[in-house]
């Protein structure tokens, strides 16, 4: 695609990354076939295609953005999937995210619009506030009929219907007490396990699932103090400076680790963290002072099932079986480019997985999107559930906690994390879900044949 902008544009870093993007494209529409919003609606605006001619448009014009390309931006989910698809390797993530900072910088959003963005952004990416909020709206529920009478927008009534209904058992807090490695087994690595913000207060039961796992093949897992949200929430709302700002804070948290070495990984458990994190390098290239370490914590990010091996797996099984359908969350397949790992763990483990139709398809939970668009991402997750359900499944997997909650509003079954199934697989307690709802007898265990290698 022929772009016409200025030397003087081109000065400008991201707007030559949009350029070297939007020039990649042409406009073959292969990405149309895999656009969650062009598969809903066949509104060409709303296919990756469409949006780049919006922000090609807009860019070169250095025009304010109307409300009409808002629109169609804020409605894109980034999940990704078009790059997966896309051919000619259009970096359209990037892309993206220079038109939402650009919007974020140069559009004036109508009050209500800015003053709950920035809710958002004040509350999700902290724990504290968010656990807050969360026994709020889990008073204000039996309210959610009349919520959602009165808010025109959906997004009040969506936000309490996205509270969860019960706290998992175990570890609530977001640290979580550290068991020793398996005696039997071979030390494996140092492990540095990102703490994040929503997931530790939603789903507190993954992070004790992930550490009893990993201790038990052979890593040290430790916390870093001062770490936070890998800075993901907030960028994606077109917040650049806010996101940059979690991103140096988490640099600054792992710097004297980093820089002493023996770190083998920063596992991040939410695979939309991972994205990000894998991210940094890019993200903070510009800036002398952080670019050097941002490249570093980037090359050492791995997603849980990067870092499990199969085969360490099969020798800790301990007799488990389910019926198990795998959502492969976007930010996984699409951002991380990790496919069939998780699949292989779960059979490794003894699982039978089975995959859904139309398994590309985000579920629409998107970070904030099941927030800003209810209605698109309602559509999306009941989609989503009814294909998943389709499997006849025992349980439904994922790597994400944004797809555990979203696909958990529309599906019957329980929605768990891999670690969690992997856990329970490797000889750790039954899932809290999973066992309420097959029951005693179908969640028992036999003692492992093997343990560490052989012994016993």
């Amino acid at each position: 695609m022929k772009t016409e902008f200025t030397a003087e544009q081109l000065a400008d870093p991201a707007t030559a990354v949009s350029s070297q993007a939007i020039r990649k494209c042409v406009h073959c529409g292969f990405c149309t076939a895999t656009c969650p919003t062009y598969v809903l609606d066949g509104d060409e605006r709303d296919s990756p295609r469409g949006r780049i001619y919006l922000i090609k448009d807009m860019l070169e014009r250095d025009a304010a953005p109307t409300a009409d390309v808002v629109r169609h931006i804020d409605r894109c989910l980034s999940c990704l999937a078009c790059t997966t698809t896309c051919p000619s390797g259009v970096d359209y993530r990037h892309l993206v995210d220079h038109a939402r900072a650009y919007v974020e910088a140069r559009y004036r959003r109508p009050l209500p619009e800015r003053v709950f963005r920035t809710l958002l952004a004040w509350l999700l990416p902290h724990r504290g506030r968010f656990s807050w909020a969360l026994r709020l709206g889990a008073l204000a529920r039996p309210f959610a009929p009349l919520v959602a009478g009165l808010d025109r927008s959906g997004r009040l009534a969506t936000m309490l219907e996205l509270v969860p209904r019960r706290r998992s058992h175990g570890e609530r807090s977001p640290r979580v007490r550290m068991q020793a490695p398996h005696p039997d087994g071979p030390r494996r690595g140092r492990v540095l396990l990102l703490q994040g913000c929503a997931e530790p207060v939603l789903l507190p039961s993954i992070r004790a699932a992930t550490v009893r796992l990993l201790e038990r093949l052979g890593y040290a897992v430790e916390f870093a103090a001062g770490e936070g949200c890998c800075g993901a929430l907030v960028h994606h709302l077109g917040r650049e400076h806010d996101g940059l700002a979690y991103v140096r804070r988490n640099l600054d948290a792992w710097r004297g680790r980093l820089e002493e070495g023996g770190v083998d990984a920063i596992l991040a458990t939410a695979s939309g963290c991972g994205s990000q994190l894998k991210d940094y390098g890019f993200l903070l290239r510009n800036d002398p002072d952080y670019a050097p370490l941002a490249a570093r914590a980037a090359a050492l990010a791995r997603d849980l099932s990067e870092l499990v091996e199969g085969e360490a797996v099969q020798r800790l099984k301990v007799g488990v079986s389910a019926r198990i359908a795998y959502h492969a969350a976007c930010s996984l397949q699409h951002g991380q480019k990790i496919v069939g790992r998780p699949r292989a763990l779960l059979e490794a483990a003894g699982f039978t997985v089975i995959e859904p139709a139309e398994s590309h398809l985000c579920c629409g939970s998107a970070g904030t999107y099941n927030i800003l668009q209810p209605r698109i991402a309602a559509r999306l997750g009941r989609r989503k559930a009814e294909r998943l359900a389709a499997c006849q499944p025992d349980a439904i997997a994922t790597g994400n906690v944004g797809c555990a909650v979203q696909i958990g509003r529309f599906s019957g079954a329980p929605v768990l994390h891999v670690a969690e199934l992997l856990d329970w697989a490797t000889g750790g307690p039954p899932p809290d879900a999973l066992h309420s709802a097959m029951g005693d007898g179908a969640v028992a265990t036999t003692a492992p044949a093997s343990v560490g290698g052989g012994h016993a």
